[in-house]
């Protein structure tokens, strides 16, 4: 048995669609556009790549970009005074802090100085708690793209025993509380997990979100299993290059689980997509608009 492969590219292409539709309704029936504002902190190459992606996707859907560059040197106060003063902006809908920051500036008072109605990172810890009691929130990017794709598969999620290996604020904890929303029953395990093998072996669903790479063998998937893998893994070749693997060994697991996603072209391009979709929510909540995505 071969996996199928879920497409994450294909799947972030169709809701980019769909959020550029749900944009042109916006702005043809209540004179709103959604604004996203992308703060960058430093010159981290990958995070400057990872900007410029978001700036181009959110342009070409329509709504308006607002990139903030500023000095490695930039003091926490300087940060927090443009925070303040985007939180202020009505032509700002979402702000994104890109994460890490620089040493000097606490990443914990940025995140607590986002107004929660336009966190779109889903981090502030009022949306946390949302999220945690059921109530309507911002939610991670990250994760709300783990269950799309997890759909894509299946289109009822209820009653599978979904293990989410992993336990960060980031995808760990808040893609757990998603399964529980859509009726899985969720374990949340991770390195220490005594018998993480057995562990994952008991997975309808598996979510691999621990940050090592390959550590899930092909022989801790069941059978049949669909497998998330959120990982993205630089690790060395012979040639001394690099290349990106996942936290799951996809090669193994290609010939044991039912689906699975690639690295790169699963999860990663879900995560931009989402946060399309969660800055036009954020708009319609701010506007008083009915959810339209």
């Amino acid at each position: 048995m071969t996996a199928r492969i879920i497409d994450g590219k294909a799947t972030a292409a169709a809701l980019r669609q769909d959020v550029a539709k749900a944009v042109e309704t916006l702005k043809a029936d209540h004179g709103v556009t959604p604004g996203l504002a992308v703060v960058l902190v430093g010159e981290d190459p990958a995070s400057a790549v990872y900007v410029r992606n978001k700036g181009k996707q959110t342009v070409e859907a329509g709504m308006n970009s607002y990139e903030h560059r500023l000095d490695a040197a930039t003091s926490e106060e300087e940060l927090l005074d443009l925070v303040r003063k985007l939180n202020a902006d009505p032509a700002v809908n979402g702000i994104l802090v890109q994460l890490p920051l620089p040493a000097q500036i606490d990443s914990a008072a940025v995140i607590a100085t986002i107004d929660p109605a336009k966190d779109v990172d889903g981090f502030h810890v009022i949306n946390a708690g949302r999220l945690a009691t059921g109530l309507p929130a911002l939610v991670p990017c990250t994760p709300v793209g783990c269950v799309i794709l997890a759909r894509q598969v299946h289109a009822d999620l209820t009653g599978m025993e979904a293990i989410v290996v992993g336990r960060s604020n980031i995808v760990g904890k808040p893609v757990a509380q998603l399964l529980l929303n859509e009726n899985c029953t969720v374990t949340i395990a991770h390195s220490r997990t005594r018998d993480l093998a057995g562990v994952c072996r008991r997975a309808d669903l598996l979510i691999a979100a621990v940050g090592r790479p390959e550590m899930i063998r092909g022989n801790w998937i069941k059978p049949g299993a669909t497998v998330i893998d959120v990982g993205i893994n630089r690790v060395p070749k012979d040639d001394g290059k690099t290349r990106l693997v996942g936290d799951v060994a996809y090669d193994e697991a290609l010939k044991v689980a039912g689906a699975i996603t690639p690295v790169p072209g699963g999860v990663g391009p879900m995560t931009i997509a989402c946060l399309l979709r969660n800055t036009v929510e954020a708009a319609c909540r701010q506007n008083g608009i009915e959810p339209i995505l």
